[in-house]
């Protein structure tokens, strides 16, 4: 019994140290990881490329392996000969963006950049674009500087289609609504052409506890409705006005880039899912972004473009720590456990 005792010690102690070492070791590589900023790099991906990879893959499982390498060469020989009559102007290109947005448009950042490098090589009479939305909206500003990358696009005669999957809500349907051909699956949910503000206010709690709390502002309009400050009718009707012409300028926004669409009729803050926005006017094809993309992989070269932000030394070096101390812990868990049913 003893000697149960003093393992059980003894696996206290290593895990002690074991963490002891692994918490000095990720606060040192953390701090070095601050000391530089990190880099982003443009990630390019050739779809052609990865659907032929599928191809071979399921097709090595399932055919006869001689007759395959044979079919294979064939087409090799015939893609090399089709290339060298084709010149790189010849060469029809979809350069492929996605977005995935949160209620701060963070990605625009990222969006900004991908749409910057794009336009540095893309051209008008042979390639075209397109950007898969996900988003349920978020902050007027952020979602219509988003909208304002994808509006660089048209500005520069690039034709641009927008797919939507999942769902393109709000100031997702605002960056959706700029492409001159828009795709939804059949269940995607968008419209939502509205805007909505809550604010708590604690006036009355305060006031209850003889709390007192001063606001002073200059400028008749400076603050309307506030958490803390009392809510008068004067302040809540100028509210009212500020988002009634936030959402004036929404579905002027929309009509501009959609002016087939009845706007009266789909602007009430309602949404629809991709079969009745079609019937509606909201999209044009009821279509998945995958089966869009496969269409067109025998006439066009499908990149995928995505700015990521490379990973430093010692964010790798710590993320690795973490996990060894994850599995320390499991592993010194699972022998106390062991030492116990003994």
């Amino acid at each position: 019994m003893e000697w149960l005792i003093e393992l059980g010690v003894f696996s206290g102690k290593s895990l002690v140290i074991v963490l002891g070492v692994i918490i000095v070791l990720v606060t040192f590589f953390g701090l070095l990881s601050k000391m530089k900023p990190p880099k982003k790099t443009l990630s390019i991906e050739d779809l052609n490329k990865r659907y032929e990879s599928y191809n071979k893959q399921i097709r090595a499982q399932t055919e006869d392996h001689k007759l395959l390498k044979k079919e294979f060469k064939k087409i090799e020989k015939s893609k090399k000969k089709e290339n060298k009559k084709k010149s790189n102007a010849d060469k029809k290109r979809i350069f492929v963006l996605e977005f995935e947005g949160d209620i701060k448009a963070s990605a625009v950042s990222q969006l900004r950049d991908e749409v910057t490098s794009v336009l540095s090589v893309a051209d008008p009479k042979t390639d075209e674009i397109f950007v898969n939305i996900e988003s349920t909206g978020g902050m007027v500003h952020s979602y219509g500087l988003a909208a304002s990358q994808l509006q660089r696009f048209k500005d520069a005669d690039l034709k641009l289609t927008i797919g939507v999957d999942k769902v393109a809500a709000s100031g997702g349907y605002m960056m959706a609504c700029t492409g001159h051909h828009i795709i939804a699956a059949p269940f995607a949910i968008l419209g939502s052409i509205g805007v909505l503000a809550q604010v708590p206010n604690l006036h009355r709690f305060l006031k209850k506890h003889d709390v007192d709390y001063q606001e002073i502002t200059a400028g008749e309009y400076k603050r309307t409705i506030t958490m803390l400050g009392e809510i008068t009718e004067k302040g809540k009707q100028k509210f009212v006005e500020q988002m009634e012409d936030t959402h004036q300028l929404f579905k002027e926004f929309v009509s501009k880039n959609r002016p087939s669409m009845n706007i009266s009729q789909v602007a009430t803050g309602e949404y629809w899912f991709g079969l009745r926005a079609k019937e509606l006017g909201l999209v044009d094809t009821v279509q998945t972004s995958d089966e869009w993309l496969f269409s067109k992989k025998d006439d066009y070269k499908l990149i995928k473009v995505s700015l990521k932000e490379r990973k430093k030394i010692g964010d790798k070096i710590s993320e690795m720590m973490q996990k060894t101390a994850i599995q320390a812990m499991d592993h010194l868990l699972q022998r106390s456990r062991e030492s116990q049913i003994l």
